[in-house]
């Protein structure tokens, strides 16, 4: 088969946490490029309604249940996707996640971090553990990994969230050397906002969980354009996106002043506790 131009274009593909928000954009935006997509969601009706929305559009799709937390799960997802797809996995979309904050190192429940640690870093691990060998005896493709600007930001009040997105910045990074004399692309997706169901949906404590929904409303990206961006940052051998400006704008200030940049967040930090104690 000849390689293809562009990894989006034409992909068989696989996305993980495909049931709402970003995942649901990426398959739908996979599928307007003219790719099939297996959607795979802890919720199958929720991947089921992604799979509604793409043959509405005349694409073609299959709902998976899979909790990535599980490798049993993701290698029976690559299992279901062999035979459902006309062509073997060429794209993988590891997407699925949990949003944790509003506690400082030490108030969390050790069960929050174990739950960010299962769905946030264990879930990217499966699916690189998986796919990734499937893609270099296929000899071409790519892989997607969301990430956050919380990889490289260590925001405080985010311990878990922080440490398995810089995890999965890292495991990305990994690959992307190891795959780097291939033609298969890697790349970790790093946005701030974007205006999906992750906070409500997550393990955050309430006045957190109110600031980032008025945040996320207020300048958040669509998941739409972010799956546009994200696409044609991978087509282009992208290891970093960075869809958005302020994203981009932490990324100099934490490299080229680190120390500054900690300093500041903590004062921010002490002065919201202030505001709120008022």
């Amino acid at each position: 088969m000849a390689k293809k131009k562009k990894v989006s274009y034409g992909a068989y593909a696989v996305v993980t946490g495909a049931g709402s928000g970003i995942g649901r954009a990426f398959s739908l935006e996979i599928a307007r490029r003219g790719g099939q997509v297996v959607c795979s969601d802890i919720n199958p009706a929720s991947a089921a309604e992604t799979v509604a929305m793409i043959e509405a559009i005349g694409g073609k799709a299959w709902a998976v249940a899979c909790d990535v937390c599980s490798l049993d799960d993701v290698q029976a997802l690559a299992d279901t996707a062999a035979a459902k797809l006309e062509s073997p996995v060429d794209l993988v979309i590891n997407n699925a996640g949990i949003g944790v904050g509003g506690k400082q190192i030490g108030e969390y429940p050790i069960e929050d971090w174990h739950a960010a640690m299962n769905v946030n870093l264990w879930g990217v691990i499966h699916g690189c553990h998986v796919f990734a060998p499937l893609l270099r005896t296929l000899g071409r493709g790519g892989i997607l990994n969301v990430a956050s600007t919380a990889s490289f930001a260590a925001a405080p009040t985010m311990g878990p969230y922080n440490v398995t997105k810089a995890a999965v910045l890292s495991l990305t990074e990994t690959l992307s050397a190891e795959l780097g004399a291939t033609s298969i692309r890697v790349t970790a997706l790093c946005p701030t906002f974007v205006k999906t169901n992750i906070i409500k949906s997550g393990r955050i404590e309430e006045k957190a969980s109110n600031m980032a929904s008025s945040l996320m409303a207020s300048v958040g990206m669509s998941a739409d354009k972010v799956a546009r961006i994200s696409l044609d940052g991978l087509d282009r051998g992208r290891l970093y996106v960075l869809p958005q400006i302020d994203a981009r704008i932490v990324w100099r200030i934490k490299r080229w002043m680190p120390s500054s940049y900690t300093w500041g967040s903590g004062v921010a930090l002490r002065m919201l506790e202030r505001a709120n104690a008022s």
